[in-house]
């Protein structure tokens, strides 16, 4: 990331429009087409974005749902965000995924845009929408469309040819976008971002910016459009109405998950915004990982719970209040969809992992996202220089508020990746009291114990109560049922004081755990002292005036949940997570998921009496704090079946000599638009005869004279990026051999050879996806079998070539463009369910061969999950040594992984619920390409990943 030139600021652009969903933005669909017509806007300032007039701090996560396909599941998904705190939802809409031919658009199905928009509309998120053309994404092309690899005219350029194909998509997806924007007030969309990661601002590149934004108006998209283009764009040509950084300060080497790099402060980028506010379109949430890397896991550590506390803190420091984590779910590449170096699961090491399970890292984005909720003031301020810590081992950052005078203390290690444990005091200055040093307490300390940060709170209003300071974070807090709620919380062990205002000396009653209260007469201010274990409860009274205070650890803060109702906010506390909350008379009926029996407790008015849970009654009790405690069922447990009764197949009939392929495709196009061609004939590319995706086939036929000693492939397979692409190749059905790097010369063997007769080399090649487009055209990079040269003979080869049947025109439209490739079985429809594999041979697994081919296997099961619970599971492949072999995996027709047993890591494959049948039989198709004499396939079996009690369904 280039931060050479300082951005340059703009003017504030109002934007009006129609009706906005009313209250938290929950209403259903029918509802919001009565709505009474509005006006809402979407403006923004230096500060922040400004929704009705409203400053407000966007705290989003990125989501793909094209990495997601069973459009029930995209729900649980915006649901958990929501619950999270997340009031935003950042989507990549992929040009590829909906456009297998030029001229066809799909947004049915699993690309039903429309529904989840909708979603998200029900939900109550807002969505950040980025439609390209280009998205990068680690995706195949960067979301380009195979079909647009044979055009002419440079990409992401004013190309005539280029311009006329960005604009079908642009069109196309527009149309569904404006009619779903806050400004139109029929939905949440809203922001909208121009190009992506776009650094070009030569002339050219700045005419094709403002193109594509003159664009998007001209298709009535009416909210602001922003970039995530660093220092470019600001200003002049295609200038952006709200630019925005990427930053990913950790990279991308999960190999090494402790080692952490440096915290860049934005504080100059900050002041360079004149009328714009700090906006990260990407923030790190997660990193990719690679074919034979650590796994995912090594990545959610490198960017675990610790990273967000330190480095999205120091982004608040810096004073952004616009920032979006890339990824917070990331899903799956199921199919064909990744580009070349990424393999099936794209699950990010993100805060949701791929089976849509919540890890510690959810947590801590919760923490977060309350506070922010919690903390409106957050949303402007400005930094001042008020705070000094006593141990210069730590570094305090102040911001106040400019108009209500809130304060915020964001301390941490000077050093981000300091790992020691250190104490201090702090010196603050607070509303008419001036400077104070905190904690007040004798024998009481402020600690940052290793890689942590915390923000602190000054002179807030909390509800109707005057906070002082606190050194406890805030993690929410609500008016409801007469009195204040405020929830703060710490790391266990550690000191906490918490010091309010008042009048006079208020009631203080502890009503859980070791509090004590000092009254200071003289200041009147009330001061709490405590350490953070559990849950404390202490309420404070007076007059009329009433606050419950809940001081927690960090384990017992991770059990709030806050929900938003057309009657005001409702705080629970125990479940695995909660979902909605809905009041009715004296009935608040939840939903939410449990993961073992657990607690529920209910903060909320006095004549709320009854509670339902997933639409069961729940039994309560009211307790000391007024609330209602009751008791949650766990799930069921659930036992998974044993995978048996395999059927196998041959399925490589092009070796032979005798295979037919009269009806394949002839190589024999004599030129193309693609720039990587070299004017090498034949074209054996096999994009330029329409196969964009998954493996292809060449049979080469040519008169042997005898004299022929060996023959030199070369195939193009992204091998450079250490994608681990193959090709195997045959003559006369004997063996040649296979090759990752892209060109051999296999030697023959004279007994091979039909001396003045037909001859056949067989080619399998494996297209492991496009390279993303940066700015080169890199993704027209061929594919396929580039060139064969015969040692020894000038014979010529004729080449045929097969990939998916019907190439760009899909027999399975429903599955799509990226699902299946040009294998036999493929072809033959071995992968989908309703295909009879009766009259196959029997066998078990693990099955070992030395035949290089393509095998394919077969079983079913049946499941009979509760259907009110969710049950993650995923197919395992386990080998006891590695072996030369990959594997294509499809469940109920869909291809939903591809393993390679000698390169790793991923060994387990999620089914997604919607693709897998929960209640009945499913057909598990496993096509293993032996790539040497010593293939096969692993042991193959479900596990379930989690087992949840849930409101989803």
């Amino acid at each position: 990331m280039s931060r050479s030139n300082r951005p340059q600021g703009r003017r504030t652009v109002r934007y009006a429009g129609l009706t906005l969903l009313a209250a938290a933005m929950a209403t259903t669909a029918a509802a919001a087409a009565d709505a009474p017509a509005a006006s809402h806007t979407v403006t923004y300032d230096r500060h922040s974005l400004i929704i009705d007039g409203k400053p407000t701090y966007i705290w989003s996560g990125s989501f793909h749902y094209w990495r997601l396909p069973s459009p029930e599941l995209w729900k649980d998904v915006l649901q958990k965000m929501k619950a999270a705190g997340f009031n935003a939802v950042e989507i990549y809409f992929d040009w590829g995924y909906h456009s297998p031919k030029r001229g066809v658009y799909d947004f049915t199905g699993i690309r039903d845009v429309d529904r989840l928009l909708d979603m998200a509309r029900d939900v109550g998120i807002y969505v950040i929408a980025r439609p390209g053309p280009y998205i990068n994404a680690e995706t195949d092309a960067g979301g380009f469309p195979g079909w647009l690899v044979n055009t002419a005219g440079k990409p992401r350029s004013t190309a005539p040819e280029y311009t006329a194909a960005y604009r079908e998509w642009m069109t196309a997806i527009d149309a569904i976008l404006a009619r779903h924007q806050v400004t139109d007030g029929r939905g949440t969309v809203l922001l909208y971002q121009v190009e992506n990661e776009f650094y070009n601002d030569s002339d050219d590149g700045r005419a094709y910016m403002q193109a594509l934004e003159d664009k998007a108006r001209a298709d009535g998209i009416t909210v602001p459009l922003f970039g995530n283009h660093n220092t470019n764009f600001f200003d002049g040509v295609g200038k952006l109405d709200m630019p925005g950084y990427d930053s990913y300060p950790m990279d991308f080497d999960c190999t090494r998950p402790e080692r952490w790099n440096s915290v860049y402060d934005f504080a100059s980028e900050r002041e360079g915004l004149k009328h714009t506010p700090l906006f990260f379109p990407e923030y790190q949430g997660g990193a990719f990982d690679v074919w034979g890397g650590p796994g995912y896991e090594a990545c959610r550590k490198l960017t675990g719970p610790e990273f967000e506390r330190v480095f999205y803190e120091a982004t608040m420091a810096s004073g952004s209040t616009m920032q979006n984590f890339y990824m917070t779910y990331g899903g799956i590449n199921w199919g064909w969809l990744s580009s070349p170096g990424v393999y099936t699961s794209y699950d990010y090491g993100a805060a949701i992992t791929t089976s849509r399970q919540l890890t510690s890292k959810y947590d801590q984005q919760k923490l977060l996202g309350y506070m922010i909720h919690a903390a409106p003031s957050l949303a402007r301020t400005d930094a001042v220089g008020s705070a000094v810590a006593e141990n210069r081992r730590l570094r305090v950052n102040a911001r106040i508020n400019p108009d209500d005078g809130t304060r915020f203390y964001i301390l941490r290690h000077a050093e981000a990746a300091d790992t020691t444990n250190d104490a201090t005091h702090l010196s603050i200055t607070l509303r008419d009291a001036g400077a104070i040093r905190i904690p007040q307490a004798p024998g009481t300390d402020l600690r940052v114990n290793g890689r942590d940060s915390k923000v602190l709170l000054a002179d807030a209003h909390i509800g109707q109560q005057d906070l002082a300071y606190s050194t406890s974070e805030l993690l929410t807090q609500l008016h409801t049922g007469g009195r204040d709620i405020a929830v703060f919380y710490g790391r266990d062990g550690e000191d906490g004081e918490t010091v309010l205002r008042y009048a006079g000396q208020p009631e203080v009653k502890v009503l859980d755990g070791q509090v004590a209260s000092a009254w200071d007469e003289k200041a009147h201010m009330l001061r709490l002292n405590y350490r953070h274990h559990g849950l404390s409860r202490v309420t404070i009274t007076q007059g009329e005036h009433s606050l419950l205070l809940l001081l927690g650890d960090n384990e017992a803060a991770t059990r709030f949940w806050q929900l938003d109702t057309a009657a005001g906010p409702v705080l629970l506390r125990g479940p695995y997570l909660a979902r909605s909350a809905t009041p009715s008379g004296d009935t608040l009926a939840l939903t939410g998921d449990t993961d073992k029996a657990s607690e529920l407790e209910v903060f909320a008015a006095p004549d709320v009496r009854t509670v339902t849970w997933n639409g069961k009654p729940i039994q309560t009790s009211r307790t000391a704090s007024t609330t209602l405690l009751g008791k949650l069922d766990g799930p069921a447990p659930v036992t998974l079946p044993t995978l048996h009764d395999w059927h196998i197949a041959n399925s490589a009939p092009e070796i032979e000599t005798t295979f037919d392929d009269h009806a394949w495709q002839a190589a024999n196009k004599t030129s193309t638009p693609n720039p990587y061609w070299e004017h090498q004939l034949p074209i054996l590319d096999s994009d330029d005869y329409g196969f964009h995706h998954g493996h292809v086939w060449y049979r080469g036929h040519f008169k042997a004279t005898g004299k022929e000693t060996s023959i030199r492939l070369s195939a193009s397979m992204g091998v450079h990026l250490g994608n681990h692409g193959i090709f195997t190749a045959w003559l006369n059905g004997h063996f040649l051999g296979n090759n990752p790097s892209g060109s051999q010369q296999f030697p023959i063997d004279p007994s091979w050879l039909k001396k003045g007769g037909d001859n056949v080399v067989a080619v399998l090649v494996e297209n492991t996806g496009h390279l993303q487009e940066e700015h080169n055209g890199a993704f027209r990079e061929m594919r396929g079998l580039m060139s064969a040269t015969l040692q020894g003979s000038q014979a010529p080869i004729a080449w045929k070539l097969q990939g998916n049947v019907g190439g760009e025109d899909l027999p399975d439209p429903v599955r799509g463009p990226f699902n299946i490739g040009g294998l036999y079985g493929e072809r033959k429809d071995w992968h989908l369910p309703g295909f009879s594999d009766a009259a196959w041979a029997k066998t078990t697994l693990p099955h070992a061969t030395d035949k290089p081919g393509v095998d394919w296997y077969r079983t079913t099961f049946t499941l009979d999950i509760p259907k009110n619970q969710d049950v993650p599971i995923a197919l395992r492949i386990r080998d006891a040594a590695p072996h030369h072999y990959r594997a294509i995996i499809f469940i109920n027709g869909w291809q939903i992984g591809r393993y390679i047993s000698d390169v790793g890591p991923q060994t387990d494959f999620e089914l997604p619920a919607g693709l897998l049948n929960p209640q009945g039989k499913n057909t598990i198709a496993i096509a293993a390409w032996s790539t040497a004499q010593d293939g096969g396939l692993g042991e193959v079996s479900l596990v379930m990943q989690g087992n949840y009690l849930t409101g989803h369904w």
